[in-house]
């Protein structure tokens, strides 16, 4: 009998382990399986999960950011132990204690199951499996990817610490809204740091895992049931007392979604051409996914208080012109009827129109009711007041509507005349100039003639403004950067530069007589703007009044070849075609290449490179870019003698001699004195030259003190005539007036440096006396060039005799056998 016990004991035995050895050789087998090919957990140890990158101003204020997943990497020391606790608390108890997966929650998960037959299935992944899932795997319910996260789990728990695994899990985990990671979370439902959350708030983030896809507005009651369960776990694992927990559980749910903080975005300006630039710079520079996801860190060069007086500046002059016109256009968007009779209504209809929302000033409207006279509007962030809000009838009688086609309705007289019910407009507030006393609201709209404005720091390249065009939101394209337009005789100082550098002087004389070019296309007879020949004249008076025959002449003379290695030296252009009608700006190039190309000017004929950025630093703080490379010898000492600045040493490239920097400068404040861009008045020395292309499709003014220039063009998108009265004097100047008069009193300006290298000589320009700076060896001519074209006669100039001519401005003027410039009109291509 006790034999046929053991025998039946080990029979027993010897089956149990038999099957437990079969059972682990195939769950052996399974593992092996499943592990031959899963992707490496190492790579988890240099894993960067993708951050929002940050544009900075000057100051050191957040301007912008750029996402493709809203996430703000937080290093694990930087996380407070109240977040981790939540997380914890909500998601793996036991996250400090296992070895990457829980089997007392696999068994309490799959318990559970059972005893509600499946109506009530939990997770019992742990943190660790979540990271894996996250990073590695995909989201799929099956026996297979759970069986290939245990491996991961187990794996990575002998390669990196908790604290590194917590890490990644805090960063990467969605929790609803965009965002990713706790503190994106925290900005996003809260408007605060990490560090500013209280105990149910960091609970309620905890709680957003669970379901993500819930909303804080309709399902604040089942949000808040977690958030609860939370705080409860938080309590019982000891991280809170039970006076804490009870009395964090009491507070109400308070979000950014439900109106009870400001949202973040709100306390950023609004996303204009400044920054956006940055981003397609910057994108091609270190690719779209860094740019995208690597967390920069970017300081701007950008000035925002100059910033904001560049746009309203070009936008002064664009609307000015747009209204001159006197053709309403609207916004060709409409509130229907039924929604215009509840207040809450049209608000909610008004807030979804796509309308610019980015001008200083204005503000979204629609019409409410037409009067016999007037329109009465509601108008967006206004509260409605017992007295309607108004646009009378004398607000509209600058206008005619146009109609389809080529029509023109007949000149408004009341507001129905212009507007209709249901209309959405564009307003702003006509207060008084002088006490700032509301006078009534007037109707805005945003002008088709568009430009750009551009300003930098003439020594370090930093461009500290920037405007594409009239606003940001109604059109993207920045015209200061991607435009491409002809700059006109803006681009004529760059032939003159070339002769100077070739051994002209500014008392040079040159023929401005007339010119027949034979071409594939036929003769060519160019002209001055205005008409009319001076005879031989002295370049500076050429280039003062603008003279376009000149111009040719010098360009044929010292050769258009080298005409356009000069440009191409100074950034204008890629590759400028030796074609003599370029030598009048008739190449298209952007404002960005101009205005960086007059810095060089105005630095005394140094390299600058234009920048938008000072310095990218990567998501751990290390500089990976830094514009400014010079260095400064005396940084490193320990006290500099009183009075002394530091010395920055510079080893910039020269890409013209100083002497002929100063020569050109000296002659474009000659042109800002007496010449084509006379309208420009400025406290401190500055030079510049106007252009206005053939029928005034474009107009331009570049200029420059000391220490700033700064550029504007105007011109329509799909270029077309500007009108008989539209120069580069009477639109572009005022917009660099209106912004340098304010920027003149931050940057300051002195006069223009003298180089070595040359001696001061008197010219007498008839009415006038110059004090000219000659080059070492070179003296004033009587030499006439005339570029090769040979001397011609014309009926409205002759050498021999003195010659009555009408000038532009309509007067009759004696021209001398030797031109001046104070016995001459302005002239020339503007």
């Amino acid at each position: 009998m006790i034999r046929f016990l053991l025998n039946f004991v080990g029979a027993i035995f010897s089956w149990f382990v038999t099957a437990a050895l079969f059972v682990a050789l195939g769950i052996g087998g399974i593992f092996w399986i499943y592990a031959r090919d899963l992707p490496s957990h190492e790579a988890l140890a240099s894993y960067a999960p993708k951050t929002i990158s940050r544009i900075y101003s000057g100051e050191g204020k957040l301007i912008d950011e750029f996402a493709e997943e809203r996430r703000i990497f937080v290093p694990i020391e930087e996380i407070p132990d109240l977040v981790k606790q939540a997380f914890i608390s909500a998601e793996d108890k036991n996250f400090y204690k296992h070895h990457g997966y829980d089997p007392r929650g696999m068994i309490g998960a799959a318990v559970q199951a059972v005893q509600t037959r499946g109506a009530s299935v939990r997770g019992a992944s742990t943190i660790t499996q979540q990271v894996m899932k996250n990073f590695l795997l995909d989201s799929s319910r099956s026996v297979e990817r759970k069986v290939r996260e245990l491996i991961l789990a187990t794996r990575i728990e002998n390669t990196l610490s908790k604290d590194q695994i917590l890490e990644l899990y805090l960063n990467e985990i969605f929790l609803g809204q965009n965002s990713s990671g706790v503190a994106a979370a925290a900005q996003t439902y809260f408007n605060k740091s990490l560090t500013e959350l209280a105990p149910h708030e960091a609970a309620m983030l905890a709680a957003m895992p669970q379901a993500p896809s819930r909303s804080v507005v309709r399902d604040k009651e089942r949000i808040t049931e977690r958030r609860n369960y939370v705080l409860r776990e938080m309590w019982q694992n000891g991280y809170l007392t039970e006076a804490v927990f009870r009395a964090e559980s009491a507070q109400p749910l308070r979000t950014v979604q439900n109106g009870d903080f400001p949202a973040f975005r709100n306390s950023l300006p609004p996303r204009g051409y400044f920054t956006d630039e940055i981003r397609r710079q910057l994108s091609a520079q270190f690719g779209e996914d860094e740019f995208f996801g690597g967390g920069l860190q970017i300081r701007a060069t950008v000035d925002p208080q100059l910033q904001a007086i560049a746009a309203k500046s070009l936008q002064d002059a664009l609307e000015r012109y747009d209204r001159g016109l006197g053709l309403w256009r609207g916004t060709g968007i409409t509130i229907p009827a039924d929604k215009l009779a509840a207040e809450p209504d049209w608000r909610a209809a008004l807030a979804r129109a796509k309308v610019p929302r980015d001008i200083e000033g204005w503000h979204p409207a629609v019409v409410l009711e037409l009067t016999e006279t007037d329109a009465v509007i509601g108008i967006e962030g206004v509260p409605q007041d017992d007295e309607p809000h108004l646009i009378p009838a004398r607000d509209v009688q600058w206008a005619r509507k146009m109609l389809p086609g080529t029509q023109r309705a007949p000149q408004a007289k009341v507001a129905s005349d212009l507007l209709s019910v249901g209309e959405v407009v564009l307003v702003r507030q006509m207060t008084d100039d002088d006490t700032g006393a509301f006078i009534r609201w007037t109707l805005r709209q945003v002008p088709r003639v568009q430009g750009g404005f551009m300003a930098m720091d003439v020594n370090t390249g930093r461009v500290v403004a920037m405007q594409g065009g009239f606003s940001y939101q109604s059109s993207v394209f920045n015209r200061a950067t991607q435009a491409m337009r002809q700059p006109g005789s803006s681009f004529k100082p760059f032939v003159y530069a070339a002769a100077l550098d070739k051994g002209y002087t500014p008392a040079t004389i040159v023929a401005d007589e007339p010119i027949t070019v034979n071409t594939p296309q036929g003769l060519w007879t160019p002209k001055n703007a205005g008409g009319g020949f001076y005879g031989p004249t002295p370049l500076r008076t050429g280039i003062e009044q603008s003279r376009n025959l000149m111009t040719i002449r010098i360009a044929q003379d010292i050769g258009m070849d080298t005409v356009a290695a000069y440009a191409e030296r100074f950034g204008v252009y890629d590759r400028l075609s030796p074609f003599l009608a370029n030598s009048l700006g008739a190449q298209e190039t952007t404002l960005f290449k101009m205005v960086a190309a007059y810095a060089m000017f105005a630095n005394g004929g140094e390299r600058v490179e234009p920048t938008l950025v000072d310095r990218v630093q990567d998501r751990r703080g290390r500089t990976v870019y830094r514009h400014d490379r010079r260095s400064c010898t005396t940084c490193d000492m320990g006290n500099l003698p009183a009075g002394q600045a530091p010395v920055i040493a510079s080893d910039r490239e020269r890409v013209m001699d100083a002497v002929t920097a100063y020569q050109l400068t000296s002659m474009l404040e000659g042109v800002v004195s007496r010449g084509s861009g006379k309208g420009v008045k400025l406290p401190v020395p500055v030079a510049g030259k106007t252009g206005t292309t053939n029928d005034a499709k474009d107009v331009w003014f570049v200029g420059f003190t000391s220490n700033l220039v700064a550029g504007c063009y105007i011109g329509f998108d799909e270029p077309r005539s500007l009108g008989s009265n539209a120069y580069g004097g009477t639109m572009c100047v005022p917009v660099f007036n209106a912004f340098m008069r304010q920027a003149v009193k931050q940057y300051g300006g002195s006069a223009f440096k003298v180089p070595p290298g040359g001696y001061f000589a008197d010219v007498s320009y008839g009415k006038y006396t110059i004090a000219e700076y000659f080059r070492n060896g070179t003296t004033a001519s009587d030499y006439v060039i005339d570029g090769g074209f040979g001397r011609k006669q014309s009926s409205d100039v002759t050498e021999t005799a003195d010659k009555a001519v009408t000038t532009s401005t309509g007067k009759r003027k004696v021209i001398p056998k030797k031109a001046d410039f104070g016995s001459m009109s302005s002239g020339g291509l503007y």
